[in-house]
């Protein structure tokens, strides 16, 4: 197996493996027909020499210089350059030569006879006889030897080595100077902590890259040993190569050191962390304490208005905002202190309890300020409203006492006048709410001195409260006013409601009265059938008029009472209307209709009394014979009670209404009549029963004489 070494300029690969007879290193320098950098294969050399140990080095080097592809003259160079780059090391060189090309050139440079300037031995061999010097087992295939050899996991291996030591003796170098350093005094702890204590290699991956190495090394020697009795396996660089206990040792002092590094870096953090917490606490306590109580105390007022609470609360949210930020830290300082408290050393708690114990006082104070803010700016805002809404309602409650009352009729001024009471109503609880929430305001205003902070507030509270009483002091004095207009405008409106049940109650009255004339023009038609029942119709005629007049009087006070009321109420516009004269008009009518049905009826009883006192007298009798006066008094007054049945009433008006119907008339008329025959009949039979005693008287005096 071959690595190229150095591509650059030159083509040249060197491989290192397997042991001489004197138990030496083997070197082998393969050669090829392109030019080969000299410069370069020194350094190669040079680093190659530099990995054995001195002991190693004591044993000396067998060098293999492969020249079956290169030329005599690069082969030469080769040799010499081994004289001025490693003559001590050297012990053997051996050029493996072609098979019949450089027999001529041989003779021109005997390396034996140079052995003394060399300082090393020097042979010309074939690749079949290289195994006269070297054993068979040391050789690689291609010389005809039977060693396994990798020389590119070699190379890969030996410089993840080359990186592991420098890296881990620089990094114990950094860890040690990081320990001892916090070692020193507290000055010393507190310059290195400002420092970086940070080691320029990871120490984790560092040790994972030995423990790595250091697995692969035992296990290659494990493997190593387990072949060593057939004859044919390798251990490419034995102890004394790869420098397993070198490994080892920088595995452990790098474990130790790390070790210790870690309780530094513990210990620091641990620090850093305690003085990074005490600078966040006053952090936020200096802020709470200086701008966020300066913030608290120039806000004291209470605003005079819904819009001024509203900037005001507006304002208080921009500071709680601002605290907000600040208290998150709190918390996060809380947590990290507990944090610390549960794993930390007797010598921090002392000093955590305390942060802790400052800013939670501080913390707790604020927030308690600014609830208690909060609220009074909750409070005056909804005094404020309260305020504003009373003052609406007190608006609303003069525009309608302020404007004029034209209502259509009486149940529309009941609905005003509930409507006003609604109002009122109204008013008053907001006048208690008012004055609730105003005493909830000055209760907190009372106590707004003991979160001041030992700032004077009564010159603002003095205001804020004077403000208070002002606003409600006001309130009481408008819904005062408002109360005494509602009193006058209930007396008016009841005034009013009077007049309207005035004027209802008038025409309600014009209403009775026609019906009162409907009926009697309709209804009142008999005439009785006999006096008796004559005057009992006179007396029911009598107690209707009363009644009709008595309704007609009713109607007149009211109307009288409508002209008061609006004279009282100054309602020019308003009067009786057509109610009076429809109330004279029907009146009148009535009295015409009565005085007519008066004398009918009175009519009817002289008739009926007449008919009925001749009816009554026994024609057998001389002495109670009817005078023909009587008869004839009948006779006129029942013809002028026909006639009079035949004539209609005339109102003043000149309208005309006949009682009942045509029907009506006649029956009453033909009653009339009946009574009219029977007494005539009456009048004939007692002018027989006169010519009878006529006659007897003549018959007699005769005889007499």
């Amino acid at each position: 197996m071959r690595r190229r070494m150095f591509p650059k300029s030159a083509y040249c690969e060197l491989i290192v493996g397997g042991k001489d007879r004197r138990s030496g290193l083997i070197l082998t320098i393969p050669l090829c027909t392109e030019q080969t950098s000299m410069e370069e294969l020194s350094a190669t050399l040079d680093y190659l020499l530099g990995i054995p140990s001195e002991k190693c080095k004591a044993r000396g080097f067998t060098v293999i210089v492969d020249g079956r592809k290169s030329q005599w003259n690069i082969v030469k160079t080769v040799v010499l350059m081994l004289q001025n780059v490693i003559p001590a090391e050297v012990s053997l060189v051996c050029v493996v030569k072609p098979d019949e090309f450089w027999d001529k050139k041989v003779t021109h440079f005997c390396f034996w006879k140079e052995k003394d300037r060399l300082g090393f031995e020097v042979i010309l061999v074939s690749a079949n006889k290289l195994t006269r010097y070297i054993e068979p087992c040391q050789l690689t295939d291609e010389f005809g030897g039977s060693l396994v050899y990798d020389h590119l996991d070699w190379l890969n291996k030996r410089l993840v080595f080359e990186k592991f030591t420098k890296e881990s003796t620089s990094l114990l170098d950094e860890l040690t100077v990081i320990n001892e350093n916090e070692k020193g005094s507290q000055a010393e702890k507190d310059r290195s902590s400002e420092s970086n204590i940070l080691p320029s290699f990871d120490p984790e991956t560092v040790l994972q890259t030995g423990h790595e190495l250091l697995s692969e090394l035992q296990q290659r020697r494990f493997n190593g040993s387990e072949g060593g009795g057939g004859g044919t396996a390798w251990s490419p660089m034995d102890d004394e190569l790869l420098a397993q206990p070198q490994v080892m040792k920088l595995l452990d002092s790098l474990r130790e050191q790390y070790t210790k590094y870690q309780e530094v870096c513990r210990q620091r953090s641990k620090r850093s962390q305690l003085e990074e917490i005490q600078t966040k606490v006053m952090q936020v306590v200096n802020w709470l304490e200086g701008p966020g109580t300066e913030q608290l105390r120039t806000q004291w007022g209470i605003g005079d208005s819904i819009r001024a609470s509203q900037a005001l609360q507006q304002k208080h949210e921009e500071i709680e905002s601002q605290h907000s930020e600040w208290f998150a830290v709190y918390v996060e300082l809380n947590q990290q202190i507990a944090a610390l408290l549960s794993a930390g050393d007797e010598e921090d708690l002392m000093e955590l309890k305390g942060l802790q114990q400052q800013l939670s006082d501080v913390c707790y104070r604020q927030a308690s300020q600014l609830e208690f803010r909060q609220n009074v700016l909750q409070s005056a805002h909804e005094f404020h409203m309260t305020a504003q809404d009373m003052s609406q309602q007190l608006d609303g409650l003069l525009g309608m006492l302020c404007a004029d009352v034209a209502p259509a009729d009486g149940a529309a001024i009941q609905q005003t006048l509930k409507h006003l009471e609604e109002k009122l109503k109204s008013v008053e609880g907001a006048l208690q709410s008012l004055r609730e929430k105003g005493q909830v305001l000055l209760d907190q205003m009372s106590t707004q001195t003991s979160f001041s902070y030992g700032k004077d507030v009564g010159i603002e509270n003095k205001e804020n409260i004077d403000h208070i009483h002002s606003v409600m002091e006001d309130m009481q004095l408008r819904k005062q006013r408002c109360e005494d207009m509602v009193d006058v405008r209930r007396l008016k409106m009841l005034q009013m409601v009077q007049l309207f049940k005035c004027e209802e109650d008038a025409s309600q009255a014009v209403e009775w009265l026609g019906e009162l004339l409907d009926a009697l023009l309709k209804t009142h038609i008999r005439l009785g059938d006999d006096s008796q029942e004559t005057k009992v119709l006179l007396e029911k005629h009598k107690k209707f008029v009363d009644v009709a007049q008595s309704t007609y009087d009713y109607g007149r006070q009211l109307l009288q009472a409508t002209v008061v009321l609006c004279q009282s109420l100054r309602c020019t516009t308003r009067s009786s209307g057509d109610t009076l004269p429809r109330l004279n008009r029907v009146w009148k009518q009535f009295t015409v209709t009565s005085d007519e049905r008066q004398h009918r009826l009175e009519m009817a009883s002289a008739f009926h009394t007449a008919a009925e006192k001749i009816l009554r007298e026994s024609p057998e009798l001389a002495e109670l014979m009817v005078d023909v006066e009587a008869y004839e008094e009948v006779e006129t007054v029942g013809k002028g009670l026909l006639d009079r049945l035949t004539v209609p009433v005339i109102f003043p008006d000149g309208s005309e209404q006949f009682f009942g119907s045509p029907g009506d008339m006649a029956s009453s008329a033909e009653s009339i009549r009946e009574r009219m025959k029977l007494v005539e009949e009456k009048r004939f039979l007692q002018e027989e029963a006169e010519q009878r005693l006529d006659e007897e008287a003549l018959e007699a005096g005769p005889r007499e004489s």
